[in-house]
């Protein structure tokens, strides 16, 4: 496996990697923002991007946006195709994809919004920690993207101030290493999204009725 910085010689993946992001969407049942080809070009050209290649079959995805005049980053898209599911390939981007961010933009937080587990465990490995969305980026055009998930009634509904995505921040200002975080356990994760679920899915049925 092959985990490289995409470039425009890479164009040719551009649809792989949209349709296996709409298909992981449908085959979880959870919210996540659309891309287009021309969006994931964007990000392959600029050397923002790390695409995993099993020879020249596409594996994995995963690439860096800019927010807040590099104040922010957020290391998003993460995809790993069905035929290499289960082999810490997901692990093996999204630390690829941080350790580029630190390498590019050293003096930016690095964050991320996810309803995934197991996003949610490899991001707190790597150093993250859960935090309120006020704590992120205020830039109108991050959440903008948030428009083409199907929770997004719940995002406008609180004001931006929370979803059943979790917000999980990187401060580079932090002394700890990445290395010497301590394995999360998974349960309290688990319990922070059965939480969100539980209160969201409360306050529709208030609503309804």
């Amino acid at each position: 496996m092959n985990l490289i910085v995409a470039n425009e010689s890479h164009f040719k993946y551009a649809q792989d990697i949209c349709d296996t992001i709409a298909e992981s969407a449908k085959v979880r049942g959870t919210g996540i923002a659309k891309r287009t080809p021309e969006y994931i070009q964007r990000k392959l050209s600029n050397g923002n991007a790390i695409l995993a290649l099993d020879g020249d079959k596409f594996a994995g995805f995963c690439y860096i946006e800019v927010w807040g005049h590099e104040k922010f980053v957020a290391n998003s898209g993460l995809i790993v195709h069905p035929d290499y599911r289960g082999q810490g390939l997901a692990k093996k981007i999204k630390a690829k994809i941080f350790e580029l961010s630190r390498q590019k933009f050293p003096d930016a937080k690095i964050f991320g919004i996810t309803t995934g587990l197991a996003v949610m465990k490899i991001n707190y490995e790597l150093g993250y920690k859960p935090v309120t969305f006020s704590e992120l980026t205020d830039d109108p055009e991050f959440w903008k993207g948030c428009q083409t998930c199907k929770n997004f009634d719940i995002l406008t509904r609180t004001e931006q101030k929370m979803c059943l995505c979790t917000g999980m921040l990187y401060d580079g200002n932090n002394k700890k290493k990445p290395e010497e975080i301590k394995e999360v356990n998974s349960k309290a994760f688990t319990r922070l999204k059965s939480i969100k679920e539980s209160l969201f899915l409360k306050k529709k049925v208030e609503n309804k009725n």
